[in-house]
This record gives C-alpha cells, sequence and structure tokens, in this order.
C-alpha cells in the first residue's frame, strides 16, 4: 500500500511539474560555517526533496599512477557506510522510496538524493545519504568484488568502436592534461587500486570547505540549512582550497585511423572549446546549435545527410568545463563512404567559420532555444542539475532568469567572430574507427 502510494506521488510530479515551473525559481544562496556553498530553491508545490553534495573529485583529479581512482571512490560511498552493509542501505531506501544515486564527470563527483518530504520519510533517506557522504566504509571486500566488475565492463567496452573512438579522441586532445587520465584506465591500473588509496582520494577530495549543496523543494529554508548540517557537519576539512586544474594546451591536430571490424566506421573530430564561465559561451553555444546542435534544424544535417545521404545522423556540441571542455563532431558512415563523408564534415565547419550563420538561421535558432526553455525547468530534478552547475563554477543567480536574454542578444558577426578566434579546423583531433 505504501509503495503504490510513493509511486501515485512521483506519477503526480509528472503531471505537474510543468505547471510550476513557468519561470526561473529564486535561488537562495549561503555559505556554511564549516566553508560548504548552498544553492536552495524553495518549491511546495510537490511533497518531494531533492539534494545534490558534489566535490572537485572527478577523473580529472585521478592519480596519474592509479587512473580509475576517483570513479571508484565515488562509486563505493554507497556500497557500505557507517557500519551499513550496502543491502541495508537498499532496504533503507526502498522502504521510503528515495532513491539515492551519484554524479561523476571529469570536474565533479558526488552523490544525489530524491525523497518524499514528509518527515518520516526524509528523515531517513536523509541519515543514509549522510552516512555515505560522511563516513564511507569501502569495504575491502566489496572493494575486490567491484574491481572485477569494473575489469569485466572495461575489456567489453574495449571492444566497442565507439568506446575506441571516445577514448582516443579525448586521449588526443588533452595529451598529458588531467582530463585526460579518464582515457588511461586499464584493467591493470583497476586492478591496482586499494582500499587505502580510495580513503585517502576521500580524504583529500570530499571535504567540507570544497562541498558545493543544491538543494530544491518542499522544505523551509530553516530545514534546509540543517539538511545541509547533517550532510556536511563531519566531512573531512583542509586548511587550503584545492588548486585549479591547470589550463588546457590547444594540441597539434592529428588523424588517428584505427582498423575495427565493425560494418560502419565512427568519426569523431574536434579540438578542446570553451569553459563553462568562457565569455564567448552564448555565441559560440547558439552558432553550435545551428552547426550541428540543432537536430535536423542543423547544418551538418543538411550538408552530409539530407543533400548527400551519407549518414542518419551526423552532430556538434561543445562540453564546457572548469577549463577548455571538447568541442566533438561526432557521425557514423559506411566505411567506404568514411572519406567522402569526413571532407563534407570539415567543409560545412569551414564555410560556417568563414561566412557565419543567415539571419534566418539565427532567428530560427533563437526562437528554438528560447521556447524550449521553459522545458529545461520542468521538474525538480532539471532545477537541481541547474543549481549544481550554477554552484559548482560560481555562476550568476540571476543565470536562468538571464539565460533568454543573452541569447536573444547575440548577432551573426558574434558568431563568426567567436568560432574564427576559437575553432581551427587545421588543429583538429581526427578519429576514424573501422576505418578501411
Amino acid at each position: 500500500m505504501q509503495i503504490n502510494l510513493i509511486r501515485f506521488f512521483y506519477a503526480a510530479c509528472l503531471i505537474l511539474a510543468a505547471a510550476s515551473a513557468q519561470a526561473a525559481l529564486p535561488i537562495q544562496y549561503w555559505q556554511m560555517e564549516n566553508g560548504a556553498r548552498v544553492y536552495f530553491v524553495e518549491n511546495h508545490d510537490l511533497p518531494l526533496l531533492d539534494v545534490s553534495v558534489e566535490f572537485p573529485a572527478g577523473s580529472g583529479r585521478d592519480d596519474k599512477s592509479r587512473p580509475g581512482l576517483a570513479s571508484m571512490t565515488q562509486h563505493l560511498l554507497t556500497h557500505g557506510a557507517g557500519g551499513m552493509t550496502e543491502e541495508e542501505i537498499s532496504r533503507r531506501m526502498a522502504d521510503v522510496g528515495a532513491n539515492l544515486g551519484g554524479s561523476f564527470d571529469q570536474d565533479r563527483a558526488g552523490l544525489r538524493l530524491r525523497t518524499l518530504s514528509s518527515e518520516r520519510e526524509r528523515s531517513q533517506a536523509l541519515g543514509v545519504m549522510a552516512k555515505a557522504l560522511q563516513s564511507p566504509d569501502f569495504p575491502a571486500q566489496i572493494l575486490e568484488r567491484e574491481k572485477t566488475r569494473s575489469i569485466a565492463e572495461l575489456k567489453e567496452a574495449m571492444t566497442q568502436p565507439e568506446f575506441v573512438a571516445g577514448r582516443t579522441f579525448n586521449a588526443l586532445l588533452y595529451g598529458t592534461h588531467p582530463y585526460a587520465l579518464s582515457s588511461m584506465v586499464e584493467p591493470e591500473s583497476i586492478a591496482a587500486l586499494r582500499r587505502e588509496d580510495l580513503v585517502g582520494f576521500y580524504r583529500a577530495h570530499y571535504r567540507a570547505d570544497e562541498a558545493v549543496v543544491a538543494v530544491i523543494g518542499d522544505v523551509t529554508p530553516a530545514q534546509a540549512r540543517e539538511i545541509v548540517a547533517q550532510l556536511t557537519a563531519v566531512l573531512p576539512r583542509a586548511e587550503s582550497g584545492s588548486q585549479p586544474l591547470p589550463a588546457v594546451v590547444m594540441p597539434k591536430g592529428e588523424t588517428r585511423k584505427i582498423a575495427h571490424p565493425a560494418k560502419q566506421s565512427h568519426i569523431l573530430i574536434g579540438q578542446p572549446g570553451m569553459t563553462r564561465n568562457d565569455p564567448d559561451y552564448f555565441p559560440l553555444y547558439v552558432g553550435n546549435y545551428i552547426l550541428g546542435g540543432g537536430g535536423f534544424a542543423s547544418r551538418l544535417i543538411e550538408e552530409v545527410r539530407q543533400k548527400r545521404g551519407l549518414v542518419y545522423s551526423v552532430y556538434s556540441y561543445f562540453l564546457p568545463l572548469q577549463q577548455s571542455g571538447p568541442f566533438q563532431i561526432g557521425l557514423q558512415t559506411k566505411r567506404e563512404q568514411a572519406d567522402e563523408a569526413l571532407a563534407v564534415v570539415r567543409k560545412t565547419l569551414r564555410d560556417f567559420i568563414a561566412k557565419g550563420p543567415t539571419e534566418d538561421e539565427l532567428k530560427k535558432a533563437k526562437q528554438n532555444i528560447v521556447g524550449g526553455f521553459p522545458l529545461r525547468l520542468d521538474s525538480n530534478m532539471k532545477i537541481l542539475d541547474y543549481l549544481t552547475v550554477i554552484g559548482y563554477y560560481r555562476l550568476p543567480l540571476t543565470y536562468l532568469d538571464d539565460f533568454s536574454g543573452k541569447v536573444e542578444k547575440v548577432t551573426v558577426a558574434q558568431i563568426r567572430d567567436a568560432f574564427t578566434r576559437r575553432i581551427q579546423p587545421d588543429n583538429m583531433a581526427t578519429v576514424v574507427v573501422g576505418a578501411d
């Protein structure tokens, strides 16, 4: 009966969310005495609470001698904590219909919770999350099991063309930069991980003074403060903050062709692109929507698929990070068409950089981006995603309110100028997996 009630509440969220997110919600910010930075949106429309706690503990913080350590540390947070076994953690979450998961990328790592906001459910779920964050046990037996599982998954992935392409592409883009460490994970490096490695990494990077906490849902500001205190009170602390990751050095253009029995060639082309706080963010963002990020309305789709029928899909995107994240163009095509498709992509990119978009393309892109923006805020979980980004990268609290206006102000000249300065077609890394 209780499970059915919980499911009813969650189903109601899907119905009510769109009506409750017509505009960006006011973001409250404060910093706890222990240094944790908090971003809170109060929303009593639904009986739900979403919480995220993240740290600068992504793959970019890996030890070069132990690639894969950051990921394994984050993964094991919920596999035994505060004396609770992983079975107990799972059972206590299921008992109140809560969901405790993880977040992990090149910059960030942490935990996320979704729970009902009623006292019993909220208290039990937050209690488990607090133990996972502040007193993970990293059980040796569980570590050995997860190492075996991860090694098997990695070996399987290394046979897949898309994985081989992405791994090689990331290595070409970032060379010796910490963002390349995720491409260096091997079965041997996973096998070498020890429990004391995880404990050391946790103590160094999962610190109260580095914590970014996002909270949205059916609680008051006072309750939110109590929640954050509960989740961060006994986290490790340090006298000084962690050092920022080094700036990315632009690599020399290189093409890597890799033999593979796949029927299609998997192609990636690109370079380091932009940071999350990049002054060219909006011209590059809007320009990329026109180039390859707008689906069937994009230039790449028009030139490579619709005019020539060389691919089913082709895309481009920027992934902004603390340092320059990748600008990537990707496609799959028949092996015998790989060279032709790649030539068309490169020509389309060069033409776009040289001439920029047309006024009509820009107008339609703005309409689509601005018109679709409310859908990015139509659930608490989506807003939580934005709160974590705003918090971690220290974006303005008005970021969501300002977004559409900044998109509307972008001009053709700004797009052309930004792409001309920032994207270098002759200096791109290119990977072709399944080349003839």
